[in-house]
């Protein structure tokens, strides 16, 4: 399927907070006051995959992710379950990587549950590294791999 990116837009809270409830089991997928907040922070960055052409396009997927001078955080990314393995979780990810890159972030950080094989598999092909385990992460049971990733500056735009 072709899909654009672009920019989160108020209007898509209702779809990514369904996104995220797909995506995620009960307790580990945000609550609706959760998302807002994340996405509400002035150093929040939400970059949303949408289905290319038709009336109203749909929303396959999204991240969000923070900047913090040179830190940055990826609070989480949800792609449909129907459309993953199509290349849009990747495509988001680059693009998040490129902005904060921009605005001067040098290493990226998140968690991902340790028995997550596809999440972990994801992440480590595009440079991830595992720091580490903390017991307990989710719901107080399920131990999350601390990964990082060191982002290379921003080229400077040629004339």
């Amino acid at each position: 399927m072709e899909f654009t990116l672009r920019e989160y837009s108020p209007s898509d809270f209702d779809a990514l907070f369904e996104i995220d409830r797909a995506c995620y089991p009960r307790g580990i997928a945000y609550s609706r006051r959760m998302l807002r907040w994340y996405l509400s922070q002035r150093s929040s960055l939400c970059i949303v995959a949408q289905a290319a052409g038709g009336a109203e396009p749909a929303v396959l997927g999204f991240l969000v992710a923070h900047a913090h001078g040179a830190e940055g955080y990826i609070v989480t990314i949800d792609v449909l379950e129907a459309q993953r393995r199509s290349g849009i979780g990747t495509a988001l990810l680059q693009e998040t990587e490129r902005r904060l890159a921009k605005m001067g972030v040098r290493h990226v950080g998140l968690q991902t549950a340790t028995n997550n094989e596809a999440g972990v598999a994801f992440w480590q092909r595009h440079g991830y590294r595992s720091s580490g385990v903390t017991r307990g992460y989710y719901l107080g049971r399920i131990d999350a791999y601390e990964m990082f990733k060191e982002l290379q500056p921003a080229r400077p735009a040629t004339a």
